[in-house]
């Protein structure tokens, strides 16, 4: 049996009469761009088809709802990078959610306020203040996600691993991975994405929580509020603990 959103592709694709409003979208499609938007949110940029095979649609009813959503500015379609020598042919397209998208999640309802306040924090008590706000901020987490990492042992890698639990439950839609170079931390959510863009200070006091519970130095490659798609933080293959203090890098990578 076809899935509901394919059978409703051919009347939602028909241009409207002249004179006439386009229809509304369905409650079934608002539903399936509902769980393509989570699907998004928690893996960060994805191809059609991976999205079409997670939802159990066909290539032409994904690309419908994509092209709704792209359309209404929800998501954004960028080349898919490609390690290596790449063959004949356009690299696939991935697709992300824009900010606009991540509203839409209900994720930036205070940013405003958010904001303001430590505009207020930077005048009155300038930078200094503001890193002693973002590391406040951040002991509650850090102090919830070491409890949930109780029994992950002293190996960094697995520390990772049991912090992207954590960081999941927090509503970070994290995961960790083992590459070459050593692990790798991705968090697919970022609740202060639009007030970290202004404020820095709040990825770098996160990322030395993550350093610190991990217990090793790590590097900050990535960020959503620097416009990438994931927050993503590298995890060296090195020998020896982490010493006490800051033991953050940050490295751009600009897109």
């Amino acid at each position: 049996m076809k899935n509901a959103a394919e059978l409703s592709g051919p009347q939602l694709a028909t241009a409207p009469v002249a004179g006439q409003t386009a229809s509304p979208a369905s409650a079934t499609d608002l539903s399936t761009r509902g769980r393509v938007t989570q699907l998004l949110l928690e893996r960060g940029a994805t191809t059609a088809a991976q999205l079409g095979s997670a939802l159990g649609l066909s290539p032409a009813a994904i690309r419908r709802h994509l092209d709704a959503m792209l359309a209404d500015g929800d998501v954004v379609a960028r080349d898919q990078a490609v390690r290596g020598s790449r063959g004949r042919g356009r690299p696939a397209k991935v697709f992300l959610l824009t900010d606009a998208g991540r509203v839409r999640c209900g994720t930036h309802h205070y940013d405003n306020m958010a904001t303001a306040a430590l505009r207020w924090i930077a005048r009155s008590g300038g930078s200094d203040a503001v890193e002693a706000f973002a590391a406040d901020q951040v002991a509650a987490l850090e102090a919830r996600c070491r409890a949930a990492m109780e029994d992950a042992g002293d190996d960094p890698l697995a520390r990772a691993e049991a912090l992207a639990g954590a960081l999941t439950a927090e509503g970070y839609a994290a995961n960790a991975s083992t590459i070459a170079s050593g692990g790798q931390l991705c968090q697919h959510h970022c609740p202060v994405a639009h007030v970290a863009a202004e404020f820095p200070q709040l990825c770098e006091a996160e990322t030395t929580v993550i350093s610190r519970l991990v217990g090793t130095h790590v590097q900050r490659l990535a960020t959503i509020a620097h416009g990438d798609g994931v927050c993503t933080t590298h995890i060296p293959a090195q020998p020896g603990r982490a010493q006490s203090g800051k033991t953050v890098t940050t490295v751009r990578t600009d897109r």
